[in-house]
């Protein structure tokens, strides 16, 4: 049973209780505009180049490249033809000691990640922590996900799932069998408006998560705060409603930043939402009071 994965995060804060490790799945069917990790997105391995990284004087990457896909510009910076590049070589980011190439995503056995997940135990256990499955979203590798998850638990620890919801209900009920909270992304409450946004439309997403709802398991909304897209009263007012119709333990405010911008541009896409300002102080207060005054527990997620 192997999967793909772009990343393991040790000692993260922010991804559930107490201090966990991260695994973060690489493919995902929606396509945020805001997302802060473009290159969890293609279920497939990537080549990302940063230019900050480059060092002038060395051309190895161009050296290796078996079919000359990398050259470099009258003003010295690499171009990468990724159009002729062969499928799974990466020969370049394998000579980049600069890191300037870098390859994001690697197929990976379970044994391989709970091998990783078990170098921490004493952290897990003096702090209350345990794994948290993110992505990405899980749900598009649903074997490889649920055997991580059981292994953990088999090991003893608390584990958290990540996801956007967007999945077959089969794959879900039986993922939740070896979850202990879910973090459950609520983008938009509107069909429409969420297909502009992410690519995809809310009604898989809605209907999983009143489903979840009737298996008691612990359910915490994320909800990134992104100003003029989906703070307005309306939507807020609906995510509340949901909220509290499937008895959520809290809900989670993600105010939107730009912080992923560089990656877009190492994976050569550009960043839809350039014009967009990060959420002020006031406006994550105004939501955070609103949700408060109508019963639910919130907090801000930075």
């Amino acid at each position: 049973m192997t999967g793909l994965i772009f990343n393991i995060r040790r000692y993260g804060l922010d991804d559930g209780p107490g201090i966990r490790t991260t695994i973060f799945l690489k493919g995902c069917p929606l396509s945020c505009l805001w997302c802060s990790n473009p290159e969890s997105q293609k279920p497939y391995p990537e080549l990302m180049y940063d230019s900050e990284l480059h060092i002038e004087a060395c051309e190895q990457c161009i050296e290796v490249c078996p079919v000359g896909a990398i050259s470099k510009d009258e003003g010295r910076e690499i171009k990468i033809q990724k159009d002729r590049c062969i499928s799974g070589c990466y020969a370049c980011a394998k000579v980049c000691y600069s890191k300037a190439l870098e390859m994001v995503g690697q197929e990976v056995s379970v044994e391989h990640v709970l091998s990783a997940v078990k170098k921490d135990m004493p952290f897990y256990q003096s702090s209350g922590g345990g794994v948290t499955l993110s992505g990405g979203e899980p749900l598009a590798q649903p074997e490889f996900s649920k055997e991580v998850l059981r292994g953990c638990k088999q090991m003893g620890l608390h584990t958290v799932l990540d996801t956007s919801g967007y999945g077959r209900w089969e794959d879900v009920e039986r993922i939740i069998n070896y979850v202990d909270l879910l973090h459950y992304d609520i983008k938009h409450m509107d069909p429409h408006t969420h297909k502009m946004l992410t690519g995809v439309d809310n009604a898989l997403i809605l209907n999983n998560a009143r489903r979840v709802s009737q298996h008691g398991i612990s359910i915490s909304i994320r909800f990134p705060v992104v100003p003029g897209i989906n703070d307005s009263r309306k939507n807020l007012d609906a995510l509340i409603n949901l909220a509290k119709e499937i008895s959520v333990a809290k809900v989670d405010l993600l105010p939107y930043h730009r912080l992923g911008v560089p990656k877009y541009r190492a994976l050569g896409r550009g960043f839809k939402l350039e014009a967009v300002e990060p959420p002020t102080r006031e406006s994550i207060n105004f939501i955070h009071d609103l949700l408060v005054s109508r019963g639910l527990k919130v907090e801000v997620v930075t």
